[in-house]
C-alpha cells in the first residue's frame, strides 16, 4: 500500500498526470450530467402519467439489462476510437438505470399531497411541477448520488478503447510495462474521486434539502 501511495504521489509531480485526472473528471462529469438532463424529465414523465409508462417503460427496462459494454463495437463503428465514444459509453452506462430509479422516485411520492392539490383544483401540470417535482428531488439527487458511482466503474472501459488521456489510459500504458505499482495507483485514484464525488452529493443534498436530512434522522 506505501508502494502505491508512493506511487500516486510520484505521479503527481508530473503534469500529464494532472492532465489526465482532469480529463477523467470532464468525461465523467460532462456525461454523468448529460445522462441526467435526459433521465430525471423522462423518469418523472414516466411516473407521472401511466399510459406513457405502459407504452415506453419496457423498453428501458430491457436495456437497463444490457451491459454498456456490449455497445462498445457498435460505438466504435459510428464515431471511431473518439472522445464521442467515450463520453456516449458513459452516458449510457448510466442512463437507462438512473431513468428506472427516477421513475421510482417519482412514484414513491405521497398519493395524499397529489390528492389535496386535485382538491384545490390544481392542473396535472401544475401538480407536476409543484408537488410531485419538489418532493421527489431529494430521493431523484440521492439516485444520482449512486448513478455517478457506476459511472466511475466505466470509465477504465472507456478509457481503454483508443485513448491518448485519462486514468485509464495511464492503467492501460503502465499495463504494457507491467508497471503494477501504477496500475494500482490508478485504482486508488478513481476510488478516491469517487469518494469525493459522493460526499459532494452528500453536502448538496444538506444544503438544497436540510428538512429531508432532519427527517431521516
Amino acid at each position: 500500500m506505501e508502494q502505491v501511495v508512493g506511487r500516486l504521489f510520484f505521479l503527481f509531480t508530473e503534469k500529464e498526470f494532472i492532465y489526465d485526472v482532469l480529463q477523467s473528471c470532464l468525461r465523467i462529469f460532462g456525461s454523468f450530467f448529460a445522462a441526467s438532463a435526459v433521465a430525471i424529465p423522462l423518469g418523472i414523465m414516466l411516473g407521472s402519467f401511466g399510459g406513457f409508462k405502459a407504452l415506453i417503460n419496457p423498453t428501458v427496462s430491457g436495456l437497463r439489462y444490457l451491459p454498456a459494454a456490449s455497445f462498445i463495437p457498435l460505438l466504435l463503428v459510428w464515431f471511431g476510437p473518439s472522445e464521442t465514444a467515450k463520453m456516449a459509453l458513459l452516458f449510457l452506462g448510466v442512463l437507462f438505470f438512473l431513468i428506472a430509479m427516477v421513475l421510482d422516485n417519482t412514484e414513491a411520492v405521497q398519493r395524499e399531497y397529489t390528492e389535496a392539490a386535485l382538491t384545490m383544483g390544481a392542473s396535472r401540470k401544475r401538480i407536476i411541477l409543484e408537488v410531485i417535482v419538489p418532493a421527489a428531488m431529494p430521493a431523484i439527487i440521492d439516485s444520482m448520488r449512486t448513478m455517478i458511482a457506476v459511472g466511475w466503474t466505466y470509465l477504465v472501459i472507456a478509457e481503454i478503447v483508443g485513448a491518448k488521456d485519462g486514468i485509464g489510459a495511464v492503467m492501460m500504458r503502465a499495463g504494457r510495462f507491467l508497471n503494477v505499482d501504477t496500475i494500482m495507483a490508478g485504482i486508488f485514484m478513481i476510488g478516491v474521486l469517487g469518494v469525493l464525488t459522493d460526499i459532494m452529493f452528500r453536502i448538496l443534498q444538506r444544503v438544497l434539502f436540510p428538512w429531508n436530512v432532519k427527517k431521516k434522522v
